[in-house]
């Protein structure tokens, strides 16, 4: 790829495209694990006898247990990995753990819905968990003004990484005769789940392979400067006292803590309708095939537009490239609310993908200008919390709303709340007093 247009990707330097490079790796495993084909493999397979409002209901607590994990431990994580220099050892860690969950997905068989259950929740807490430290070597990799374009180039390589492999799972579970598998009427249940289960297996090297440029180019910064001739133990002891620290130090960067709290509200709305539109499309009556192609389609729709929202924060700023994203989600609420045909769900699609990648990058990088590179570990902590709290409140949300007005279509309404109230809070926040503040804060911590 010529030089000048690395450049304006945002991806010129080796370590930014090796750093670029864990969101190809890892986007897989949400798209094909997370949001496609594993939610369908375990209502068909694994809950196989189970209620579907049980098994339905079993699958909520195991997203909400290992999205919860990772949102109470990531801030202490995070603090110890600033302390020990280890963003990068606490990242092969997670990663370890969720790839090694999601390759044993394949010994998944009928009515094995307590052991889908645990691989999926260990699975989430690896990927989550490894975001902590992926995030967090943002500002260490990125100059601050390359920080908008890198960041959504990650998220646009996410979306190739991610649609190639699940376009590759998707044609092997649809015509398993193409690759020489079992086929045809009669199957038992084990062959008939193989394709699926073979995905998994992919999945996971996959996102092994693919992370290794990252660890080859992508040096661990040093420690915190404070935090020079700790030994472990004295570093877990003090990253406990150094979370108490942050929760105070958190009032300080006061447009920081305004961004993470909006972030909070409109990222409650975006993660509902990811999590929840292969339920809301089935309930629609919509065929298995035609939800997995949106979804394949939302990866390659979402890589010119990742692009394009970084070029356009780099116009117009990342927080009013963030409101037009946030204006787009509310008006596909209202949309959703209209859907009646697969077209409909198609189009839909289409406009998740224009603006998903885009606003969640620009939300990633606008926070990491706002905060000190010293406590990147430890403020994206926080950040992660913020992240897997939304997972965790806005589809209980939708469920309440499901439950007060009997109507999925009035509860896909309700999230238009998370995106005005989000965005309330996000337009009080001064970027530019907050950027300064924390290039005064590093200067700080430099002489400490």
């Amino acid at each position: 790829m010529p030089a000048p247009l690395l450049s304006r990707l945002g991806l010129d330097r080796p370590e930014l495209r090796a750093w670029a490079m864990y969101d190809w790796a890892n986007s897989a495993m949400m798209v094909v694990v997370v949001t496609a084909i594993f939610p369908i493999f375990f209502a068909a397979v694994a809950a196989d006898g189970l209620p579907r409002t049980t098994a339905t209901a079993r699958f909520s607590i195991a997203t909400t247990i290992g999205l919860a994990i990772i949102a109470l431990s990531a801030p202490v994580l995070g603090a110890l990995a600033d302390y020990t220099a280890s963003k990068l050892r606490f990242l092969a860690a997670f990663l370890a753990l969720g790839a090694g969950a999601t390759a044993l997905m394949f010994f998944i068989h009928e009515g094995h819905w307590l052991l889908a259950l645990v691989l999926f929740a260990l699975a989430n807490v690896g990927a989550n968990g490894s975001f902590v430290f992926y995030d967090a070597l943002l500002p260490h990799v990125a100059r601050e003004q390359e920080m908008d374009r890198v960041s959504t180039a990650g998220y646009a390589l996410g979306y190739i990484g991610g649609g190639l492999l699940l376009a590759f799972c998707l044609v092997m579970t649809q015509k398993p005769a193409w690759f020489g598998l079992p086929h045809g009427p009669g199957l038992s249940a084990d062959a008939a789940s193989l394709p699926a289960r073979i995905s998994f297996v992919l999945t996971a090297l996959w996102w092994v392979v693919f992370s290794i440029p990252m660890f080859r180019r992508v040096g661990e910064p040093p420690a915190a400067p404070h935090a020079a001739g700790s030994t472990r133990a004295s570093a877990i002891r003090d990253s406990f006292l150094q979370l108490r620290r942050t929760l105070r130090e958190l009032a300080t960067f006061r447009q920081a803590l305004l961004m993470l709290v909006a972030f909070l509200l409109y990222n409650d709305g975006i993660g509902t309708i990811i999590r929840m539109a292969a339920i809301y499309g089935e309930e629609m009556g919509l065929s298995r095939g035609v939800m997995i192609g949106a979804i394949v389609m939302v990866q390659f729709v979402g890589i010119p537009f990742a692009f394009l929202f970084g070029a356009l924060a780099g116009r117009i700023g990342a927080r009013r490239a963030i409101f037009i994203g946030l204006a787009a989600y509310a008006g596909i609420s209202v949309l959703g609310y209209f859907m009646r045909t697969a077209t409909h769900f198609l189009i839909l699609a289409a406009l998740v993908g224009i603006v998903q990648g885009g606003t969640q990058a620009l939300s990633r990088s606008l926070f990491a200008s706002l905060i000190p590179r010293q406590k990147s570990g430890e403020f994206f902590g926080f950040f992660s919390v913020f992240e897997k709290f939304a997972g965790i409140f806005g589809p209980a949300f939708f469920s309440v709303a499901i439950l007060l007005t009997g109507s999925s279509r009035a509860a896909l309404l309700s999230i238009i709340l998370f995106f005005v109230a989000g965005g309330w809070l996000l337009a009080r926040v001064d970027v530019h007093q907050g950027q300064a503040e924390a290039r005064a804060a590093e200067t700080r911590l430099a002489g400490a």
